[in-house]
């Protein structure tokens, strides 16, 4: 499946109404969460049938369209898978907890209660089943079988649907004809071995002033108050802003190589590690290299194109041409080792048998954003 989010515009009942189904939701999740905590072993069917009784004893539960109520089980189970995963991994974990107020931020409607109606204006309407129809921005179209909708609450009060379709793509993986390495960076966000060098637009860089200034105003406001709420969501959109930035332009780049290339080689980072660093983690969260290779390898997927990852340990060193940049001596270097790595490889192989080595072309972050994919 794939997800689209789009923006939800509720009127101020139609808010009142999703507020209440999320502290319902959230209700029903602590509810089996403690009946969960009684199981000497967990059974998620014996959880989704107490569902019944449930609302047996809390009859306003019945106002909520009920797959909606009856994912909750289903949501505490992955949460517990998760957490299992986590400790194989070695992590430390301790028990899932009770959701307090405020701290719900989702319900799902699955397989059914949910529809999309066109209205040929600039918004569409969400129907959900028991809420009514919701103002909605559709960016897209949405041709395929919707599977599930998940409606969110973000902490800047705006409302998001996460529309998951059927995948029907045709996922046929393409001849390599084109390939690239990509060698991400800090001073600059990248480096191709095309001689592509793409500016770091250091977005929450550009933000902090900003940031800082609202997130003073919040220390000095009142617990609990009103003003300290409002304050709230001024930061909340703060942070909102640069993460939605920070994705165009991810997205914009990711699209671009995936359009361009066949084969695209990057580092195999361990980013855990590397934010450890604390001068540096800052600058390593904002550049964002996981989230770049988390769209590049989901995008390739449904292209039918291939995203390999590579060992970084020594790709500025290997093969150094002494007056080529560090960057794009490494990029030359990841390229190889893609190649290598994908069977294409030879055993006595150079970057210079790659490619003929170019000028480098630089690219400001703003050029990225303005002119999409298209950029270069």
């Amino acid at each position: 499946m794939i997800t689209y989010k789009f923006r939800l515009y509720p009127n101020k009942n139609q808010e009142e109404k999703l507020l209440w189904v999320l502290d319902k939701c959230r209700f029903v999740y602590n509810k089996m969460l403690e009946g969960l905590n009684k199981q000497d072993r967990p059974n998620k069917s014996q959880l989704q049938k107490s569902i019944v009784k449930l609302k047996e004893e809390n009859p306003e539960l019945k106002r909520v369209y009920s797959k909606v109520l009856q994912y909750e089980p289903h949501r505490l189970f992955s949460n517990l898978r998760a957490l299992s995963r986590l400790k194989l991994n070695g992590k430390k974990v301790g028990k899932l907890r009770f959701k307090g107020k405020g701290w719900f931020k989702t319900f799902t409607y699955n397989q059914s209660g949910f529809k999309l109606i066109e209205t040929n204006k600039r918004l569409d309407l969400l129907y959900l089943s028991k809420i009514g129809d919701i103002p909605i921005k559709i960016h897209r179209d949405v041709k395929e079988k919707i599977k599930q909708i998940i409606v969110k609450r973000h902490d800047s009060n705006k409302w998001y649907a996460c529309v998951s379709v059927e995948d029907n793509i045709d996922k046929e993986k393409k001849s390599i004809k084109r390939r690239v390495g990509i060698d991400v960076g800090i001073k600059h966000f990248l480096t191709d071995s095309d001689g592509l060098q793409i500016e770091n637009p250091k977005y929450f860089d550009k933000s902090y002033k900003r940031l800082r200034k609202e997130q003073i105003k919040l220390s000095r406001k009142k617990k609990k108050s009103k003003n300290r709420n409002k304050q709230r969501i001024k930061v909340a959109r703060v942070h909102e802003k640069i993460v939605n930035q920070r994705e165009d332009f991810l997205h914009k780049i990711s699209k671009y190589y995936i359009d361009n290339y066949d084969l695209i080689a990057i580092e195999d980072l361990n980013i855990e590690s590397m934010v450890r660093n604390h001068y540096l983690s800052r600058y390593i969260n904002d550049a964002s290299w996981r989230k770049l290779r988390q769209f590049l390898s989901y995008k390739a997927e449904r292209a039918g194109k291939v995203v390999v990852e590579v060992n970084p340990r020594g790709t500025s060193k290997e093969y150094n041409y002494g007056k080529l940049d560090r960057d794009y001596n490494a990029s030359l270097n990841i390229l190889k080792r893609g190649l290598q790595q994908i069977g294409q490889g030879l055993s006595k192989f150079t970057p210079v048998e790659i490619e003929p080595l170019r000028e480098l072309t630089k690219v400001p972050a703003s050029s990225v954003v303005e002119a999409g994919s298209s950029f270069r």
